[in-house]
């Protein structure tokens, strides 16, 4: 069959990757210049590892991309322990990575601790409850956990994750992030950026059609089959966002189909990675910033998880935020961002030299899992036949990552 993959991140590439494998002519279009989606990266000259425009890394338990890369012929994921940790509001940095950390937290008395601490167990060893779309997230933690915590502990975070929406995020949300998270961490040698350099690769030399920097105007339908810019197509697979899909297809399917996601809503992820000469943070290289008075989400000083020699012996930290389109902060210059967040970085550490700044946005990075998400969300099958949706929508419960993207690849391959 013919199969047209739209969308060139690792969702996409797996996707004609393993279409190919089962004999199939697949053309996959991406839009921009460069393959890889949310996991792309950059170089600059003097480095020789790729950096990924926004912060990645593994899980342990991560194995669909682990089995995938070992299936294609890739042997360069490796996994470290580095130090994950939160700064409060007494703007002290406390690791996060033990149960005894737990314990150490000045913030809660022993009964909130071991209160907490049983229902992070119990959440960390429950399979997925239908209880969990029932409540919120807020909701769950104060029944549970108490209304301390959920003040002292959580409040925070949700509202930096998910700023207005805090509020009514699912419990499934806070189940999901329990259960997944390892304290063991995984990368790639010479970035992610690598493993798609490599699929891009391997699905060429399968004769997979790669087109970068093509934008798709419009599909038509052609009896049982599809007309994408001048080509027949058995076969149309989409990786690309709701909202995108949304307006590319609004002439093919029924419009209460497309109606139903426009009740999703979606964040949109901002980052702004400083290059210097010394580490913004000593040990940690994830920092949860539950501080009110630090108005970023969170510090990910990459360098304390992978060796700064890759990066011409400078020191990288991403800072991160998620924000609405018409956020003030989305609208600022690199330089503007830079000049904003100076004050509250002067508070964790004032002995380091900025050597170079970068600044990168992603659209529809984050999904708002509500009540209205979990009845609207996309699924594989759509209305017309041999139309399929594979898109980070659908790693719902989970959060977005190439874990989830090489899933979401796989299965719908193997629907066709």
């Amino acid at each position: 069959m013919k199969i047209a993959v739209l969308g060139g991140g690792i969702t996409g590439l797996t996707a004609a990757y393993t279409l190919t494998k089962k004999k199939n002519k697949v053309t996959l279009f991406e839009k921009s210049p460069v393959l890889g989606g949310l996991a792309v990266g950059f170089k600059q000259p003097n480095w020789n590892w790729h950096l990924e425009r926004a912060y990645h890394h593994l899980f342990a338990n991560d194995y669909d991309i682990i089995n995938f890369a070992k299936e294609t012929g890739f042997n360069k994921i490796f996994f470290k322990t580095p130090e994950t940790a939160s700064i409060f509001g007494d703007l002290g940095i406390h690791p996060m990575d033990t149960p005894l950390d737990f314990l150490k937290l000045p913030h809660l008395n022993l009964f909130n601790k071991f209160r907490a601490g049983f229902v992070l167990a119990f959440l960390k060893f429950t399979p997925f409850l239908s209880l969990f779309e029932k409540i919120t997230a807020k909701e769950f933690i104060k029944k549970t956990m108490g209304k301390i915590v959920w003040k002292r502990l959580w409040q925070e975070l949700f509202r930096k994750k998910f700023g207005d929406y805090a509020g009514i995020i699912l419990a499934s949300f806070i189940w999901a992030r329990i259960t997944k998270r390892t304290k063991n961490l995984g990368y790639i040698e010479g970035g992610f950026q690598t493993f798609i350099n490599h699929l891009v690769k391997e699905s060429r030399s399968l004769r997979v059609n790669v087109l970068t920097g093509y934008e798709i105007k419009e599909i038509k339908k052609r009896g049982a089959k599809y007309l994408i810019n001048g080509q027949i197509f058995d076969v149309v697979i989409s990786t690309l966002p709701t909202p995108v899909m949304v307006k590319l297809t609004s002439n093919l399917f029924p419009k209460k189909y497309l109606e139903r996601f426009s009740k999703l809503k979606y964040l949109h992820a901002l980052t702004l990675i400083l290059e210097t000469n010394q580490p913004l943070l000593k040990k940690t290289y994830w920092l949860n910033v539950s501080a009110p008075q630090i108005p970023i989400m969170g510090i990910i000083q990459h360098t304390n998880f992978i060796d700064k020699k890759h990066y011409g012996g400078s020191h990288i930290a991403y800072l991160g935020w998620y924000l609405k389109r018409d956020d003030r902060l989305f609208a600022l210059t690199k330089e503007e961002l830079l000049k904003f967040v100076l004050p509250y970085l002067k508070i964790l550490n004032t002995k380091y030299k900025i050597l170079n700044t970068y600044n990168f946005k992603g659209s529809f990075a984050q999904p708002i899992f509500d009540k209205d998400f979990v009845k609207n969300k996309p699924d594989f099958k759509t209305p017309l036949k041999n139309f399929y949706i594979a898109n980070l929508d659908m790693t719902y419960p989970y959060d977005r990552g190439t874990n989830y993207a090489v899933k979401l690849g796989k299965q719908v391959a193997a629907m066709i």
